[in-house]
């Protein structure tokens, strides 16, 4: 697996995935008043959250499944995603299509994600694609929010260095921080075997992408994951689920993540 130059994975040309929306039959018809830039976002029926990333965002749906959560939790959540596998912030603020979304308006949240991001180069360049982005996704009534999320499997020496990168650029912007990668060390803090990668070491498991919608369910809504249901079914028909007792370490590592390191 190649790595770009802002630290994330890239596959192969054949198999990336075309930037483009994801499902937007999920969009309401009706778009509710923009929130005020700057201010924390309703957590009312009907929340707008656009995601914007790479395939460590729309691996195993992950943004469906937050939006499962909070359905189980009794909030009305509407989601869209802009993903491409191994696209960076800068590929999404070049691409049209990306920018003419998040400046149609109407989200609570704007959620950006690109790679690690952990040596200083890709630092610098997640620091300043976020500060790009805060302009036209304030404009458009939302707030960004930063989606950290891990190294490779044989980078996990650098997880200190991912976080930072995150939380500087999401303290730049005044952004939220949903420290998805943080709830993973808190997983294995707890169970060192807890299957979180798939095989080849970058992409999240079914329950590493579990993991990560719990971090940002509980940043979105300024509460707790813990006691959420380890299965629920998605907009599509498909079910998420986890067994039981690795559920309850995914709720309590991202509680205990969130809690620690996250910002509304």
């Amino acid at each position: 697996m190649k790595h770009g130059a802002r630290g994330s994975p890239v596959a192969p040309a054949s198999r990336r995935r075309p930037i483009g929306d994801r499902n937007l039959d999920f969009l309401p018809r009706r778009r509710p008043k923009p929130g005020t830039p700057g201010s924390v976002p309703s957590s009312s029926p009907g929340m707008r959250v656009l995601f914007l990333g790479s395939s460590l965002t729309y691996a195993n749906d992950m943004p469906y499944i937050v939006q499962a959560l909070a359905r189980a939790a009794g909030e009305a959540l509407q989601v869209t995603v802009i993903a491409q596998g191994g696209a960076s912030l800068e590929e999404h603020w070049n691409h049209g299509g990306t920018m003419r979304k998040v400046r149609d308006g109407g989200w609570n949240v704007v959620v950006l994600q690109q790679g690690p991001s952990s040596t200083p180069e890709n630092r610098r360049n997640l620091r300043e694609m976020t500060r790009r982005f805060a302009e036209p996704i304030g404009k458009a009534g939302a707030r960004p929010a930063l989606y950290m999320v891990w190294p490779s499997a044989d980078r996990l020496a650098y997880f200190d260095d991912v976080r930072d990168s995150y939380a500087l650029a999401a303290e730049d912007v005044g952004g939220m921080l949903m420290p998805a990668g943080e709830a993973w060390r808190a997983v294995w803090r707890r169970d060192p075997q807890a299957p979180l990668f798939k095989r080849d070491g970058v992409h999240p498991s079914p329950a590493g992408s579990f993991a990560a919608a719990l971090s940002i369910f509980g940043i979105l809504y300024g509460r707790s994951p813990v006691g959420l249901p380890a299965r629920v079914r998605l907009n599509n028909g498909a079910w998420a689920q986890t067994p039981p007792a690795l559920a309850t370490l995914l709720q309590e590592g991202a509680a205990e993540a969130n809690e620690r390191f996250g910002r509304r």
